[in-house]
Parts: C-alpha cells; sequence; structure tokens
C-alpha cells in the first residue's frame, strides 16, 4: 500500500501542505493547518504520517507531538487556522473551510511558494495553489497538515466538553453520531452548534429559537 512520500514537495521551493479538520460534524469550528518541510522529513517522522482518517487517536496525538518537536527543531514550520460556528452559519462550511485555510497559511512565518491542498477546490490564498484529491494520504505535507488540524480541533472540542456538559463533545468532536443527535434534540442547539445545518435548525425549531 502507498504511503505519503516527499517526492512532490522536492526542489519546489517553499511548499507548504494544507488540509482541514471538521467540514461534517454539528458543532465547532473546521480548523485548519498548513505545514512547510525544510528539507525532507527525517524517516522517523515521515513513518508516523499518514491520512489522518487512516490513524487511530493515540498514532495522531503521537505524530503530533512528533511534528510540534521538529517545529521547535527548525525541521518544519506550520500554521493553525480555524473559522468558528458562527462563521461557519453566516458563509457557508466551503467558504468557511477556505477562510481557515487562508489563516493557516497566512499564519506560517514566511509565505510559501506553492499550496498542495487537499481537495478539489481551491481556495483563495496569497500563493499558488495545487489542490490534489486524497492528497493527504499521497503527499506528506498534507498529511502532516491532515493531522495537526484533526488532533487541535480534537482537543478543541475536549475543552468545549465541560463547558456545555451533556453533548458529549470530547467524545465524538462534534460529529452527528447517534447519542449527539439524541442530545441536541434533548437540550437544544448550544452556541457552538452550526446553524445551516438540518439537524441543528430542527432541533432549533424544536426549541422555539430562529433557525
Amino acid at each position: 500500500m502507498r504511503r505519503p512520500d516527499f517526492s512532490l514537495e522536492t526542489n519546489a521551493g517553499r511548499v507548504a501542505g494544507v488540509d482541514e479538520a471538521g467540514r461534517g460534524p454539528l458543532a465547532g469550528p473546521v480548523m485548519a493547518a498548513a505545514v512547510v518541510f525544510i528539507g525532507p522529513p527525517p524517516a522517523a517522522l515521515a513513518a508516523l504520517l499518514d491520512d489522518s482518517k487512516k490513524l487511530k487517536a493515540a498514532q495522531r496525538e503521537v505524530a503530533c507531538a512528533a511534528l510540534q518537536d521538529a517545529a521547535r527543531a527548525g525541521a518544519l514550520e506550520f500554521g493553525i487556522g480555524a473559522a468558528s460556528a458562527a462563521e461557519i452559519g453566516a458563509l457557508n462550511i466551503l467558504r468557511a473551510t477556505h477562510l481557515a485555510m487562508a489563516r493557516a497559511v497566512a499564519r506560517l512565518p514566511v509565505p510559501p511558494d506553492l499550496a498542495l491542498v487537499d481537495g478539489n477546490q481551491p481556495p483563495r490564498l496569497a500563493c499558488p495553489v495545487r489542490c490534489i484529491v486524497g492528497g493527504d494520504a499521497l503527499w506528506l505535507s498534507i498529511a502532516a497538515a491532515s493531522i495537526l488540524a484533526k488532533v487541535v480541533r480534537d482537543r478543541a472540542m475536549a475543552r468545549l466538553d465541560p463547558r456545555w456538559p451533556g453533548y458529549g463533545f470530547a467524545r465524538h468532536a462534534g460529529y452527528p453520531t447517534a447519542a449527539h443527535r439524541d442530545a441536541l434534540a434533548r437540550l437544544g442547539p448550544c452556541p457552538h452548534h452550526r446553524r445551516g445545518f438540518g439537524p441543528v435548525d430542527q432541533a432549533a425549531l424544536r426549541w422555539g429559537a430562529a433557525p
């Protein structure tokens, strides 16, 4: 089975891999990360990286810690960006995702020469963009971005859990599980639920709130 490699990034200048986490949930932000490796990543680090969806939570945490260590050692740079539930409701999920990606790239210490973006719809960035469907399973910089975005978002949802008890954010990170849908029906939406998403708007109407 093919694993992500660094061949596309080699000799292409400062290449940022860009990916998001959290397009599908009913609650919480959509998060994006941008990663620029300063030269080929060490083999031990590269072995930890893959599409975040293929990794277990513990594997993502190990990979995230290794990426942060590599950043402190000067082997890579990364930026994290987010768009809130309110921004998702105002913009729609695609435009909010692109906003989060633009914010992530803007937080890189030096602008990249090229952004490799997972997906098929290019965000408007201050650099050339190349979209690659399934890129997080193909290229190491995108795989690294997918892991950082996922871990940071999961941690953000875990921090919301004690502030909004009963929804189970730490367990499902806002995704539309049966338990989350049940809690939404029982409790109604909280400020971190995404208006414009059907189950959230339906719950809001049942509780007498404007969608």
